[in-house]
C-alpha cells in the first residue's frame, strides 16, 4: 500500500509552501501502562516542538512537524486498527509502537506502506529477526538486557537459586526467556518458574509458591506498576529473595506503587544514566518543567528517535520515507541517550545496559556493561 508522506499547506500570500510532516506515536494512553505511553509521546512532543522552534527547511522548503498519536491501549488487536489509521493520516514515520505485543503484529502494515518504525521501547529480539529493512531499535534487545542480568545474577550476584515470573506479555515472556537462557549458560539453577498477566494485581499465590522453593533471588519479566506491586507483596508474605526486575522498571512508578518495601531492589535498564550522559540532565530538566513530572523510561529514546528522523529527512532532502530511511540506516547520531548506529537487522551497534538498585527510596545505578 502507497501513502503521501507529507502534506503541503500554503499561507494566503506566502509564496513557500510549508510542508506539513506527520510523526505517529502509537502507544497505550489509557489502562495500568499508560504513564509509560504518555512518557513517550512526551518524548516525541518535546522534539517535535524543538524543531518547529527552530524553523527548519527539508529539501529547501519551510516545514512544519505535526504530532499525530494514537491509544493503542497495549492491545494488539486496537494496535493493529490504529496503526492502519496512521497509515491512511499519512505519517512519514512513527515511533513505537510501545509494547513488543503491538510491535509486531503491526510491523506488516507499516513495512508494506514503506514507513519507518523507530523502537524507543519494544525489546522483543523477534522484532527485527524478520527481514524487515524500516525498523529500527534504539534500545538493547531482551536478549541483550535480560541476558546481561542472568549473567549478572549467577556471576556477580551469586545467586544460587532463582526463580522467574513473567506477566506472559511479548515482552515480559521475552524477558524472561531472554534471563533463563542466560542464567543455565552461567551454571546457573532455576528452581521454579511463574506465570501472571499483564492486568494482574495479586501475585501472593506465585510469590507463595517461589517462597516454598528457598529461592533467593526473583527475577520479574513485566513493567514498571506490577513489579511494583510484586516488590510489595514479596515483603508482605516475609520473602528474603532479592528482587531483580528488567527494563521499564527503575523509575517512579515502581518506588510509589512499593514504598518502603522497595529498599534494596534490582532492575536492569536500557542505556547509561542520564545524569552521566552529556545532555542527560538538561534534557530531565526541560521534562520536568514542560510536563511538570518526571521522565521515566523510555522519553528519552523517544526522543533522540524523533530527531533521528528528522535528522535524516534532513541529509536525504525530502521527507518521504522511501528518501530518508536509507540516512537512518546509515545513522552515526549522538543524542541525549548516547551514540546510536544500527546493525543489519536494525538493532543498535553498541547497546549498554545499567544496573539499579533502590536506596534510600530511589533508583541509584550500580553499574553499566556493554551487550555485545
Amino acid at each position: 500500500m502507497g501513502v503521501a508522506a507529507a502534506s503541503f499547506v500554503v499561507a494566503p500570500g506566502i509564496a513557500n509552501a510549508v510542508q506539513v510532516v506527520k510523526i505517529g506515536v502509537s502507544a497505550p494512553l489509557t489502562g495500568g501502562t499508560a504513564a509509560l505511553g504518555k512518557d513517550t509521546e512526551n518524548g516525541v512532543r518535546m522534539a517535535i516542538d524543538e524543531a518547529n522552534a527552530q524553523h527548519l527547511t527539508v529539501g529547501g522548503q519551510p516545514v512544519q512537524f505535526e504530532l499525530d498519536s494514537v491509544d493503542d491501549q497495549g492491545d494488539p488487536r486496537i494496535g493493529v486498527q490504529v496503526a492502519q489509521k496512521l497509515v491512511d493520516d499519512g505519517i512519514a514515520v512513527v515511533i513505537g509502537p510501545l509494547n513488543s505485543g503491538v510491535c509486531l503484529p503491526t510491523s506488516p502494515a507499516y513495512t508494506a506502506a514503506g514507513i519507518p518504525m523507530m523502537l524507543a521501547s519494544a525489546t522483543n529480539p523477534e522484532i527485527t529477526r524478520r527481514g524487515m529493512k524500516t525498523i529500527f531499535r534504539m534500545i538493547p534487545t531482551d536478549a541483550q538486557n535480560a541476558g546481561i542480568a542472568g549473567n549478572y545474577a549467577v556471576t556477580v550476584t551469586k545467586a544460587k537459586r532463582i526463580a522467574v515470573m513473567d506477566d506472559r506479555t511479548a515482552f515480559g515472556q521475552g524477558e524472561a526467556e531472554e534471563f533463563i537462557k542466560a542464567v543455565k549458560a552461567a551454571g546457573g539453577q532455576i528452581v521454579d518458574q511463574q506465570y501472571t498477566n499483564d492486568k494482574a494485581v495479586d501475585f501472593r499465590a506465585q510469590l507463595t509458591h517461589i517462597k516454598s522453593s528457598n529461592a533467593d533471588l526473583v527475577y520479574f519479566g513485566g513493567l514498571d506498576n506490577q513489579a511494583g506491586l510484586v516488590i510489595k507483596q514479596m515483603k508482605t508474605l516475609g520473602m528474603r529473595a532479592q528482587f531483580l526486575g528488567g527494563g521499564a522498571v527503575a523509575d517512579t512508578v515502581s518506588t510509589q506503587v512499593a514504598g518502603p518495601s522497595a529498599e534494596g531492589a534490582l532492575a536492569w535498564e536500557y542505556g547509561r544514566p542520564l545524569n552521566e550522559l552529556p545532555r542527560g540532565t538538561e534534557f530531565a530538566d526541560k521534562y520536568k518543567h514542560k510536563f511538570g513530572t518526571e521522565n521515566l523510561t523510555y522519553s528519552p529514546f523517544a526522543y533522540d528517535a524523533t530527531w533521528l528522523a528528522i535528522d535524516a529527512m534532513k541529509k536525504a532532502g525530502s521527507a518521504k520515507p522511501a528518501a530518508f530511511v536509507p540516512a537512518i540506516r546509515s545513522t552515526d547520531y549522538e543524542g541525549i541517550t548516547g551514540k546510536i548506529a544500527f546493525d543489519s537487522k536494525g538493532d543498535q551497534k553498541s547497546p549498554m545496559s545499567t544496573l539499579y538498585q533502590v536506596k534510600d527510596g530511589k533508583w541509584q545505578p550500580v553499574k553499566t556493561v556493554s551487550g555485545n
